[in-house]
């Protein structure tokens, strides 16, 4: 159960935190990363294998508890941002094949804003945020 919990948690990463996969790419920290937080759940997994819960109902309760400090996605939140509102620049990068790439580098970019304004889960739709980091990238895009 734990390789495949590593498994799915990487995934994960790969697909909603790219920023977060290469920081801990280039720091040589994925397999510790990941060991450390399936390591964290086993009381989780034990409890819930007590209670004979069936294996993919503790696979989703547990990699709920292993995601829930990534959510919400910076990264989800600007990729949907700059394809809805960037139309034209979003598919110039992802044609060029540089767009996860440009998009940590907009996050990067955009952390006082995500500071300044909180970026939390229930507030991801809030008008102003939004407004603030379309800013941000605007200003990303006009100076590439």
């Amino acid at each position: 159960m734990q390789e495949m919990l590593k498994e799915k948690l990487w995934t994960y990463i790969v697909h909603n935190n790219p920023d977060l996969m290469l920081n801990l790419q280039q720091d040589f920290a994925v397999t510790h990363y990941l060991e450390e937080k399936v390591d964290g759940i086993q009381v989780l997994t034990s409890q819930l294998r007590a209670e004979n819960k069936p294996g993919y109902i503790i696979e989703a309760l547990c990699m709920e508890e292993l995601t829930k400090d990534l959510l919400p996605s910076k990264f989800n939140f600007i990729h949907n941002i700059l394809e809805n509102e960037f139309t034209q620049d979003f598919q110039r990068l992802n044609e060029s094949g540089s767009v996860i790439y440009e998009i940590v580098n907009m996050i990067s970019e955009s952390e006082t804003v995500f500071e300044t304004l909180g970026f939390m889960q229930d507030i991801e739709q809030d008008r102003m945020l939004r407004y603030a980091i379309a800013g941000t990238i605007r200003q990303y895009m006009e100076s590439k």
